[in-house]
């Protein structure tokens, strides 16, 4: 397992290191020669002999003066492009020492690699001005680009501005950077390489599951087994949109529940009648006894917004006792209605959001749950003693305390229905006995994983979820 950090404990992390007696100055060495040593491997594999390192006046850009250096020592042919006019104190003291060619202005000439030295983690609003004159020349150079800690434009949550470095490689420094994993991040920062500069994590970072953390939850069964053992699962489904019901109930019958029940409204059940026959069919009408009795529950794909639901979702709250997964529909109908009902619980819950979801539950806007994610997902988790799968191209996981951000995922899943099949995979491993918080990572994890392999197969554009549900099973036994 991995883990990520935001750019402020970064810069706490920075802090405590120097305080440790690790000066600054040793700290930009270390990370000039490791993004020196990248630059050397990328022109030796692309057979490039010229790099340019664009570099600020900052820290970033003493790293990139530093490497600069170590090259133009060892006889590689490289430049500086620096517009700066200010520079801090350590940044300064290393420019002092590159005596090689330095560029007061963009050049005409065509570099094979350029290196990104603008910005690091504090940034904190738009490129602009020269800063802005040089991503524009960075993008448009046609050379590999590889950029020294963050694509300079990218900030906290992931969010590129519309001047923002595209890379084809990053190297951060010290420790793995939430910004390049969440929203822009997985677009413009390339391969992701982490350089050990000597910079301890202090604090918690978000989970990154890799495929041994999920494989765990797939042990080797017992031949003396039977379906029993697995649990059951309940899909509680309106009469909506029925397509959202089958998928989810699709998708849980490859979770590895022992059963998948899907109860339907009455408008809905003779539709339903023989789709699903590996599926337990019934009607329903109100909460009773054999809902209350499975394992896990998940409300809400298809069922449309009404009070009518908000009263059994209160129902539920009170009365059951496993895992209730509310997606779609339930969240806009508390949204509506109350978010008050989720304090008043006997069960374990997960809600499962997009962004424009969970502002509604949030009462804040798009923008602001995106700028944050980590933040604003832990905030309402801890307040309301939930599990919070708050959906994007990188999900976030988190129950209040643990954090997790989900690394797999392809454009092909952004497509409606998707979120349903999330659903059903979520509340079949649930109701075999896996914690909320894990199995909200498992699930995260395998969707993102079948939705890659089914573009592998036929492309991003043309899976649909019923696709990403036919790869499920190769997504588990690829772990």
């Amino acid at each position: 397992m991995k883990y990520a950090y935001s750019n402020q404990q970064m810069r706490r992390f920075d802090e405590a290191a120097i305080a440790a007696g690790a000066p600054a100055l040793m700290l930009m060495e270390r990370a000039g020669k490791a993004l020196a040593q990248a630059v050397s491997e990328a022109c030796h594999r692309l057979g490039a002999g010229d790099a340019l390192f664009v570099c600020g006046g900052g820290n970033n850009g003493g790293d990139g003066f530093v490497a600069a250096r170590i090259l133009h020592e060892a006889g590689e042919e490289v430049a500086v492009l620096c517009l700066a006019q200010k520079f801090s104190p350590d940044c300064a003291a290393v420019k002092a020492q590159y005596k090689g060619e330095l560029l007061g202005r963009i050049p005409r000439r065509r570099y094979a690699l350029i290196v990104d030295c603008l910005f690091g983690t504090g940034l904190a609003r738009p490129v602009g001005g020269e800063s802005a004159a040089l991503v524009d020349f960075i993008n448009g150079s046609g050379a590999y680009v590889i950029a020294c800690d963050l694509p300079s434009g990218l900030m906290e949550g992931g969010i590129a501005g519309e001047i923002c470095v595209r890379a084809d490689e990053t190297v951060t420094m010290g420790q793995l950077k939430q910004a390049l994993l969440l929203s822009d991040g997985a677009d413009v920062a390339g391969k992701i390489s982490v350089a050990d500069i000597g910079i301890p994590a202090v604090e918690n970072g978000a989970e990154v599951w890799e495929n041994a953390d999920v494989k765990a939850f797939f042990p080797r069964r017992r031949s003396n087994t039977h379906k029993g053992s697995y649990g059951t699962a309940c899909i509680l489904a309106g009469g909506a949109y029925s397509g959202a019901a089958f998928l989810a109930a699709c998708a849980c019958l490859k979770s590895g529940a022992g059963y998948t029940k899907l109860c339907v409204s009455g408008e809905l059940y003779p539709h339903a009648i023989g789709k699903l026959p590996a599926a337990v069919l019934r009607e329903y009408k109100a909460i009773d006894g054999d809902i209350l009795g499975a394992d896990a529950l998940a409300v809400g794909m298809g069922s449309g917004v009404s009070e009518q639901l908000y009263v059994y979702i209160a129902e539920l709250l009170t009365n059951y006792t496993g895992t209730l997964v509310l997606d779609a529909d339930a969240l806009n109908t508390i949204s509506a209605y109350g978010t008050e009902v989720l304090s008043k619980r006997a069960c374990r819950v997960v809600l499962t959001p997009h962004p424009k979801e969970f502002s509604r539950l949030a009462e804040c806007s798009v923008k602001e749950v995106l700028a944050d994610p980590v933040g604003m997902a832990k905030e309402f988790a801890a307040r309301f003693g939930v599990t919070v799968l708050l959906k994007n191209n990188r999900s976030v996981i988190t129950d209040g305390v643990r954090v997790a951000v989900n690394p797999t995922g392809s454009p092909s899943l952004a497509k409606g229905g998707s979120g349903d099949v999330l659903s059903g995979l979520l509340v079949g491993t649930c109701a075999r006995g896996v914690q909320p918080f894990e199995a909200a990572c498992v699930a995260s994890y395998l969707l993102g994983r079948a939705g890659e392999l089914a573009a592998r197969e036929m492309g991003e554009y043309a899976p649909d979820p019923s696709d990403t549900i036919a790869f499920l099973a190769a997504a588990q036994t690829s772990l």
